[in-house]
């Protein structure tokens, strides 16, 4: 832990940090319910509107781990500092842009900012709380992203019903009212002075663009050269003199198993957002605004239990909290593939299930790969873990777009009665099946593990 404090500064510096994950996630999710105004406005079409959101999930994740790799040499308060006065800025440009071009490069400057958050939110717990502390503040950070999913659609839409859509920008520049806070409780420890690969950086930003791009694009060449890219990379950190990242974090396997581990259950985790407005859409026809009234209790009871789950993985461990997570997991699957078509209220219910699951699942694994990182690994190890995050909901939301376009006429769990869905019901029915897999190996490595926690719980 760098600059000790006590534990009640601590939890003041975690409610900023959830504070900043609130309005950032909403920032994020505001703008993919605007894009037929933004359209409207600039005669564009679909494809060209959905670059405002494509851009931006593109920077975001890649500087996840670039300002990951920064905060292992400089300041975390400065690199704080720094993306949120470059996410203001390009809050400012948006408020004013009168062309799409502008629109679409203020999103990219916000990005290249707001890319700071969670690879700083991720670093906070690790480098300013004991391992037996950690759950709990890492458990009041999600509570932020838990509370920006549901309130993103309900502040969308009252705003844009009273407003034009450019004020969706103002969101994130309240943002710099937590920079005092941060430049109060954060230290001034500074990493190694290591020369950072820029080259190396490059490369891996390249290596992701492309794979991302091939999924969304279904190109096999675009998917060619992300294979390249990554073997230019990773032969570019076995020969650098200081690659961007150091080869010796991938021979930890504690860290590798937890981060792949990672990668399955939040491209999962994805389908709750991703696939729940499509079926009440399909099947259940219900209109945009009583899909969005239809997954807030999930997240309003996911960030109410957030904390809850953090003081658990302290208490009981992470391997304990990561178990009762993916049990509430399978259930909502299992639940969603039953009984696709019953009334919306059951499955709103459901919902509350499995996103209080995703919620406690991403706590457990966070905590968990934290621990297993040292200090001079920390923020390029975090920030990865970030982007693989990202990287995992869009690849994801590729391959469940594909399946839904290709149909099903026969469900494959037995016990689903309704006509409509089969589609949704196998996917839902697959899902609960690999987190079973996932649950087995998980517990299968936690127990070659080191002792993790304070008390020899992993």
């Amino acid at each position: 832990m760098d600059a000790p404090f006590s534990r009640q500064e601590g939890m003041k510096l975690m409610r900023v940090v959830m504070f900043t994950l609130t309005l950032s996630s909403m920032s994020i999710l505001m703008f993919n319910f605007v894009l037929p105004e933004i359209s409207e406005s600039f005669h564009l079409t679909t494809a060209q509107v959905s670059w405002v959101t494509s851009a931006y999930s593109l920077i975001y994740g890649i500087g996840t781990v670039i300002y990951g790799k920064l905060a292992d040499r400089y300041k975390l308060k400065n690199i704080l500092t720094v993306g949120l006065l470059v996410l203001a800025a390009g809050s400012l440009l948006g408020l004013v842009a009168q062309s799409f071009s502008m629109v679409l490069a203020a999103r990219c400057l916000q990005a290249s900012g707001a890319a700071a958050i969670p690879a700083s939110a991720m670093l906070i717990p690790l480098r300013y709380f004991p391992p037996e502390q950690r759950g709990h503040a890492m458990g009041t950070a999600f509570v932020g992203l838990a509370l920006g999913s549901a309130l993103g659609p309900i502040i969308s839409a009252l705003m844009i019903s009273m407003v034009h859509w450019r004020w969706l920008f103002c969101i994130p520049v309240f943002l710099l009212l937590t920079l005092p806070f941060y430049r109060k409780y954060l230290g001034d420890e500074e990493g190694s002075s290591a020369h950072i690969d820029w080259i190396g950086g490059f490369l891996l930003a390249a290596s992701v663009t492309l794979w991302l791009l091939s999924v969304t694009n279904e190109s096999w060449w675009l998917l060619l050269g992300g294979m390249i890219g990554l073997g230019v990379f990773s032969l570019r950190i076995l020969t650098a003199r200081q690659p961007f990242i150091q080869p010796q974090l991938f021979k930890n396997k504690q860290y590798t198993r937890r981060l792949a581990i990672a990668f399955i259950v939040n491209g999962i985790g994805f389908s709750l957002y991703f696939l729940s407005p499509l079926f009440l859409a399909e099947i259940h026809h219900l209109p945009p605004a009583w899909i969005s009234m239809a997954m807030v209790p999930a997240a309003l009871t996911a960030a109410l239990l957030g904390q809850k789950g953090g003081k658990l993985a302290d208490r009981k461990g992470n391997t304990y909290l990561y178990s009762i997570a993916s049990s509430l997991l399978i259930l909502c699957f299992a639940l969603l593939s039953t009984f696709i078509g019953v009334s919306p209220l059951w499955i709103a219910f459901f919902l509350v299930i499995g996103q209080v699951g995703q919620t406690f699942i991403t706590i457990a694994i966070s905590n968990a790969v934290s621990l297993t990182l040292l200090k001079e690994y920390s923020g390029v190890g975090m920030g990865l873990l970030s982007m693989l995050n990202f990287i995992a909901g869009g690849m994801a939301s590729g391959i469940y777009g594909k399946m839904i376009d290709l149909g099903a006429d026969v469900a494959w769990n037995p016990a689903n009665v309704y006509i409509n869905g089969a589609v949704y019901s196998n996917l839902f029915l697959v899902l609960a099946v690999i987190h079973v897999l996932t649950l087995m190996f998980y517990l299968a490595i936690a127990k070659e593990s080191f002792p993790l926690n304070s008390d020899g719980r992993e």
